[in-house]
C-alpha cells in the first residue's frame, strides 16, 4: 500500500512505522529522486512528491510512484512548464508564482515529505487545540528556534527513534522545504 495509510490512518488495523522503517523509506525516496534528477539519460521532474504517492513493498522498502504529472527534459534545458499541478501543502512558493516546474521545486515537496515522515503529521493539519491549520513546515521551524526539535518527532513513536537520524531529517527537511530555491539543500 501507500506510505500515507502508514503516517495517517489510525486504527488497530494499520501499524504504527517504527522509525527504522521510515528511515529506510526516506533514503528510498531520496534515491529516487536522485536518479530522476541527475542519473536518467533525461531529467525527470516528479512534480507530485507526498506520503501517498510513496508506495510500500512487502518488505516495507519505499518506491516512489504514481508519473501521471511527471515531465522530462534533457539535460542542461530549461523545463517550460506553466500549468500549476500538485497538491497543496507540497508546492514550492515559485511553482505557484511563475508555475514552472524544476527540481528544486521536487526538493521542495521532498522535504516537506521528509517533515511529514518524521511527524506523522500532513503538511497542512488542523490545529487539536483550536479550529485553525498548521502548516508543518511553520511548526516545526518554530519548534526548533525554541529549542525542542526532537518535540515534533511522531509521538506514535513513544520515544523509539535515533535522536540524531530524527535530527538530521528535520534539519534536512527544513532546508529542502526552505521558501528561497537557491537556498535549498538538494538530498
Amino acid at each position: 500500500g501507500s506510505l500515507d495509510k502508514y503516517l495517517h490512518e489510525h486504527d488497530q488495523h494499520v501499524p504504527v512505522l517504527s522509525w527504522h522503517e521510515r528511515y529506510r523509506i526516506i533514503k528510498g525516496v531520496a534515491a529516487s529522486l536522485l536518479y530522476l534528477h541527475e542519473d536518467w539519460e533525461q531529467v525527470v521532474i516528479h512534480r507530485d512528491v507526498k506520503a501517498s504517492n510513496v508506495l510500500l513493498d512487502h518488505e516495507m522498502n519505499g518506491r516512489l510512484g504514481d508519473f501521471g504529472l511527471a515531465r522530462l527534459y534533457d539535460h542542461g534545458s530549461d523545463p517550460q512548464t506553466t500549468h500549476v499541478v500538485g497538491t497543496m501543502g507540497y508546492l514550492a512558493p515559485e511553482l505557484v508564482r511563475t508555475g514552472k516546474a524544476t527540481t528544486s521545486t521536487d526538493v521542495f515537496s521532498f522535504g516537506v515529505f521528509l517533515l511529514e515522515v518524521a511527524c506523522g503529521r500532513r503538511p497542512i493539519d488542523r490545529d487539536v487545540n483550536s479550529d485553525g491549520r498548521v502548516v508543518l513546515a511553520d511548526w516545526v521551524i518554530e519548534r526548533h528556534r525554541n529549542g525542542s526539535l526532537l518535540d515534533v518527532v511522531d509521538p506514535r513513536l513513544v520515544g523509539k527513534y535515533e535522536a540524531e537520524e530524527a535530527t538530521l531529517v528535520l534539519k534536512l527537511g527544513l532546508m529542502c522545504a526552505h521558501p528561497l530555491p537557491n537556498v535549498r539543500v538538494r538530498p
